[in-house]
């Protein structure tokens, strides 16, 4: 794929709902490009359609009317199994709530994914131990989730979706839950490892100052993107 070849294509992205007999509409014709190794931040208030334009991008659940093009794959025909392989080959996520697994350490959350996509267990290892460390969780590499801070568990999480070195970081919301000064911390981490990764990213957030730290700012509103 060249570097002129978006990482993500859309057009035309349509979703609807039915609700009390009446037809919501969340999305209504969204186009947009994001460019290998461009951090596009996502910005509109809660209810914007923003969390259900990440999980098109995903392709996490049907229902969209529209094309998606993934690394230059059309993606939004495929059959399941087609797309959870763009999904382990292409894509990391990151959430507003880790999602991490509570029995496994920091470094076995962030090896399992690793090892589900076939790499070695040593090298996921190391692979593991050097995005933690980068995210300064060096000391904290055998500590569950409920002995680290919110802060530390969200950079988990981010480590966890660089794992795979994938092309697109889909993030909703990243530092919603935690307070100011460590979302601060968490997002230039972010930002600063994505980067260093050479990932494209589609960031969600309500929050302006932490849009305009991002490469570009796309404005979701009444389904359409300004």
């Amino acid at each position: 794929m060249s570097e002129s070849t978006p990482i993500v294509a859309l057009r035309g992205l349509t979703r609807s709902f039915e609700q009390g007999g009446e037809t919501i509409e969340v999305l209504r014709g969204v186009d947009l490009d994001i460019m290998p190794g461009e951090i596009v931040a996502l910005l509109g208030p809660s209810g914007s359609g923003k969390s259900t334009m990440l999980q098109a991008v995903g392709l996490l659940e049907g229902g969209f009317e529209g094309s998606i093009s993934i690394s230059g794959e059309a993606a939004e025909s495929l059959p399941a199994d087609q797309r959870t392989r763009i999904r382990r080959e292409h894509l990391g996520f990151v959430y507003q709530f880790h999602h991490l697994l509570p029995d496994f350490d920091a470094t076995e959350n962030v090896v399992m994914p690793q090892m589900i996509a076939g790499t070695p267990r040593d090298a996921a290892i190391e692979r593991a131990e050097g995005l933690l460390s980068s995210l300064g969780l060096g000391h904290r590499l055998t500590h569950r989730p409920s002995q680290l801070s919110g802060g530390e568990q969200q950079r988990v999480a981010v480590a966890r979706a660089l794992a795979n070195r994938p092309t697109l970081v889909l993030a909703d919301e990243p530092t919603g839950n935690l307070d100011e000064t460590t979302s601060d911390a968490v997002l230039g981490q972010f930002l600063e490892l994505v980067r260093g990764e050479g990932s494209a990213a589609l960031v969600a957030t309500h929050n302006e100052r932490l849009a305009n730290r991002m490469d570009r700012v796309v404005r979701l509103h009444e389904g359409v993107l300004e």
